[in-house]
């Protein structure tokens, strides 16, 4: 997984693009308006004179890492940084396979089994996607987020669509998962405080192998900018927890993180829904057959029943006969001597 760094802000050598860790080159100054610049500045409060609007100043405030005092929208485009030199890939790989598989279980089965946070309402989840919270500084990345409110982009080509950037979605992610490798990154303290300074509601630490603590999961809910302990990983506001689940995946046993609903149930994998659909069609039809079977031997049971009767109503008419051959009437008293 890729890690944010701590480092001063470089500017990169002229005529090649910024590294993941460091910054762009700098903007013009704001005496000079850049070509094809629109009419409001990134990182100025001003633009020649003419002051920025109340709603023009809060969502810069996302733009620049701040969390936002109450809800916000996507900023105007004609704000956004200037996104041409920065890069949001690298080729760092993912710390292990446990985490590789984690971060596919940590978003596969919310497009492939969640409804959803209900009325209709977009999300994204992501794994390994950089997060940029404040213009030209390096992004962190997450081993997963997920963000309820905005929707997935259309065109990937565009980079203000390949990585997750605040001042795009109008707001932070509303969830951060790290999973601690064998090579702790600063996932107990200083991301800790970063995820808070960005404004992310529900901060969660995964560690497989303890390398923080003997706890292999913390979660933390946003109160007034500081992170406070939960008990468990219920997210009322997601509509969505987060807990341990032991079980194989994809073939591999593990002590896995993974969704589940408030109920506590995990939200299924596609996998595990086609084959949780494949058993209810199976024991469907093995209900349909057993009911088959009843039906076919309550037919069979009512057919040997009308033979019996028509057996007895047969011997019934030959005695009758016989007894009218005799001079009684079998309807009736015996006839007089």
């Amino acid at each position: 997984m890729a890690k944010a760094t701590g480092e001063p802000e470089r500017k990169p050598r002229p005529g090649r693009k910024a590294s993941r860790g460091a910054a762009p080159a700098a903007r013009a100054p704001a005496s000079t308006r850049p070509a094809g610049a629109g009419p409001r500045s990134p990182l100025l409060d001003v633009w020649d004179g003419d002051p920025l609007t109340e709603e023009e100043r809060a969502a810069l405030a996302v733009a620049r890492g701040y969390p936002a005092s109450g809800p916000s929208s996507p900023l105007d485009p004609r704000l956004w940084p200037d996104l041409s030199d920065v890069e949001t890939e690298d080729d760092e790989p993912v710390d292990s396979w446990l985490a590789e598989k984690e971060q596919r279980l940590l978003t596969e089965p919310l497009y492939g089994s969640w409804e959803g946070p209900g009325d209709g309402r977009p999300f994204v989840a992501m794994a390994n996607v950089g997060l940029f919270y404040r213009g030209y500084h390096p992004p962190v990345v997450p081993d997963a987020m997920l963000s309820l409110d905005v929707e997935t982009p259309d065109d990937f080509s565009i980079t203000a669509n390949q990585s997750y950037f605040t001042w795009v979605a109008g707001k932070p992610p509303d969830v951060v998962i790290e999973i601690v490798s064998k090579r702790p990154g600063g996932e107990g303290d200083r991301k800790l405080e970063l995820y808070a300074q960005i404004g992310v509601p529900y901060y969660v630490i995964h560690d497989p192998y303890r390398r923080l603590s003997q706890d292999l999961l913390r979660v933390y809910r946003l109160v007034v900018r500081h992170y406070e302990r939960m008990a468990d990983g219920r997210m009322p506001e997601v509509g969505l927890s987060l807990a341990l689940w032991e079980g194989k995946y994809e073939g591999s046993p593990a002590t896995w993180l993974r969704w589940h609903d408030l109920d506590g149930v995990p939200i299924p994998t596609s996998a595990e829904r086609v084959e949780a659909e494949r058993r209810r069609a199976e024991a469907a039809a093995q209900r349909a057959e057993a009911e088959a079977h009843r039906a076919e031997a309550e037919a069979q049971r009512a057919e040997e029943a009308r033979q019996r009767a028509e057996t007895a109503e047969a011997m019934a008419a030959r005695l009758a006969a016989r007894l009218r051959a005799l001079g009684v009437d079998p309807d009736g008293e015996p006839s007089a001597g």
